[in-house]
């Protein structure tokens, strides 16, 4: 995920420094491709990861443009995010109704500090770029990532029609945790679904039903559990299955469910997976329809806080 925060660039994913010559990149990314491959015992994901940092400095032209961004910043402040004016709007489609704003809590809490750890009196003309988002500590560019993957979740559900309602950010009210929220909550014909748009800047694993690894935050899966346990019962609904959303780079398979956790139907996918699986639903989950979903939405509007 070389747009990412977090991410590695694409010349640490190669094992190079970023001012050698072509020759030497070039055979760099041999080197990696062998070393990365799974049929010699490579790790897979790392083995896309390596072809996608090739498609990005693998040439003249390419390698420039990704110097003058370092991958990230282009898209970094959407419409939605008061940083940017919002661009006209050509497609007329009906879209998913949609309530609260996608990553506006992290969005913010990123602004405030990042203007904090720049320091006071300090003219900053751009808080998202590049150089100084990859300079900043480790848990401010983890806020940015989170907030750039839950906006990123938020544009692809979007476009799920009319049929569809989201709400996003979503306070978890009465969770013991007086933090918690769910990114998004999507409700439709195949059901009602709870949403983790999650950024670990890399590849990461699943072992009994939880990420693990260095970077994994907590237990983000227990955690999205919780949380819909707790807009459940406010609300007196009961959600269909949990899904987290990830960067297409850091999964190796579109979509992974892995059965029930804690009693919940769980599935891993990535962004451009993710429309599929809220139109088909998650395998055994319970559909949604006719009047039912008129009432679950009723029950979460009446219910909902966003953070």
């Amino acid at each position: 995920m070389f747009d990412s925060p977090l991410s590695a660039s694409a010349y640490e994913v190669l094992a190079v420094d970023p001012d050698v010559d072509h020759e030497t990149l070039r055979k760099a990314y041999r080197l990696r491709l062998r070393q990365t491959h799974p049929d010699t015992g490579g790790d897979a994901a790392i083995f896309i990861q390596v072809q996608r940092a090739w498609e990005l400095v693998g040439t003249p032209d390419s390698r420039a443009a990704y110097d003058r961004g370092h991958g990230f910043g282009e898209t970094a402040a959407p419409e939605w995010s008061g940083w940017r004016p919002p661009p006209a709007r050509t497609d007329t489609r009906p879209r998913a109704r949609s309530y609260g704003h996608p990553g506006g809590w992290r969005r913010e809490r990123y602004l405030d500090l990042i203007r904090e750890w720049v320091g006071r009196g300090v003219t900053l003309d751009d808080p998202y770029d590049p150089a100084l988002v990859r300079s900043a500590p480790h848990h401010l560019r983890r806020l940015l990532a989170d907030a750039l993957a839950e906006e990123a979740t938020a544009r692809i559900v979007a476009d799920l029609g009319m049929g569809y309602t989201v709400w996003h950010d979503v306070v978890a009210a009465g969770s013991a945790d007086s933090d918690a929220k769910i990114d998004h909550i999507v409700l439709g014909p195949s059901g009602l679904y709870g949403l983790l748009s999650e950024d670990f800047g890399g590849p990461a694993r699943l072992r009994r039903g939880e990420f693990t690894g260095d970077d994994v935050p907590g237990a983000p899966i227990a955690e999205l559990l919780a949380s819909m346990r707790a807009v459940a019962r406010a609300a007196g609904v009961r959600f269909s299955g949990a899904i987290v959303v990830l960067p297409d780079e850091d999964v190796i398979e579109p979509i992974e469910e892995i059965g029930k956790v804690r009693g919940v139907r769980v599935a891993v996918v990535s962004r451009s997976a993710l429309s599929t699986v809220l139109r088909r639903g998650i395998t055994g989950a319970r559909d949604i329809g006719g009047n039912e979903v008129f009432d679950v939405r009723t029950r979460l509007q009446h219910t909902v806080r966003f953070a």
